[in-house]
């Protein structure tokens, strides 16, 4: 009796030192790539608690053997006719080919890539950002994973996890932790060169058109209502012909505010982003709907987009990176 009770005191011992050494190694992966997941979300739109989540199933926390030999952090496979570095490892089938990168930067970029570029994957970035849920559950009808479990798999990990509040720092809606503050600042000044604002562009007094739709420039502090009641229309009428990503009826920044519904195309194809710019203003400077900017790019109105991107302004074609299945 003595023994078996010892055995059985053994056995959980073993079972509580073991779990606890599976929830360290989760969260050093964690701390590890949790400011590139912040960084992808701010670029493409990908929730960070997603990648994060998909990162710790995919490499059993940056344990398992694809990944320690690959840097392959989410088990994307070669796409037929790619001749770059790949190694092999079975899956689905024996000896497969997957992507090899150089460093996990590289696998997180691509991985945000992926399902940016793929119209299979279109819908989940109309979802806010913050449903997690919502998203687990478009990538497994997407197709991303074949495991009927996927979605609560990921779903467990972000709640146990509390993986959401990196969602919430790429929003801006939480205050980012001095240390991931520290690890930024780092990697902007050691990667990224200095960045020189462009100068403001100047408009006409008065009103004039963009995208052959009329508009005018206001300086900050100027009450919106009273741009409405001197063009004969209500307050509402004029913040919805702007999209304006605010509630307050003074203007927040010196802006343009358009008189007349803005078109669903722009006159140029593309807009390059610049410094400092953000969707709505994009929007606003090209006289494009919001809507129509974020369809034609498969973006969330959340996302902060790369500066030197280039966005579609007219309806165009999805299309594929050579390289992934």
């Amino acid at each position: 009796m003595i023994k078996k009770l010892t055995a059985n005191i053994l056995l959980l011992l073993i079972t509580v030192i073991s779990y606890g050494q599976k929830a360290e190694v989760i969260e050093n992966y964690i701390k590890t790539y949790r400011t590139i997941a912040i960084e992808e979300m701010q670029r493409t739109g990908v929730p960070a608690a997603i990648k994060l989540a998909q990162g710790i199933h995919e490499t059993m926390a940056g344990q398992s053997e694809l990944v320690l030999k690959s840097n392959n952090h989410f088990g994307i496979k070669c796409k037929e006719g790619y001749n770059g570095p790949y190694v092999l490892h079975d899956d689905d089938r024996p000896k497969e080919r997957f992507m090899m990168y150089e460093d996990a930067m590289q696998s997180y970029k691509d991985h945000s890539d992926f399902l940016k570029n793929r119209s299979r994957y279109a819908s989940l970035f109309q979802l806010d950002p913050t449903d997690f849920r919502g998203w687990a559950m478009g990538l497994k009808r997407a197709g991303y994973a074949t495991n009927p479990k996927y979605p609560q798999l990921l779903i467990g990990l972000i709640e146990k996890y509390n993986l959401q509040e990196y969602t919430m720092i790429g929003l801006g809606q939480t205050q980012m932790p001095d240390e991931i503050k520290e690890h930024l600042a780092v990697q902007k000044q050691t990667i990224e060169p200095e960045i020189v604002p462009e100068p403001a562009p100047i408009y006409p007094t008065g009103e004039f058109k963009i995208n052959n739709t009329r508009v005018i420039f206001v300086k900050k502090g100027t009450a919106l209502p009273e741009i409405a009641s001197q063009f004969n229309m209500t307050k509402n009428r004029l913040f919805d012909f702007n999209d304006f990503p605010f509630t307050s009826d003074i203007a927040p920044k010196d802006m343009l505010v358009f008189l007349q519904p803005k078109r669903t195309m722009g006159e140029n194809i593309f807009h390059e982003v610049k410094p400092g710019e953000n969707i709505y203003d994009i929007a606003q400077s090209e006289g494009i709907r919001l809507e129509s900017l974020l369809k034609y790019n498969n973006l969330s109105k959340f996302t902060l987009p790369a500066i030197g991107s280039k966005l579609s302004l007219q309806e165009t074609n999805n299309f594929n990176i050579t390289g992934f299945n």
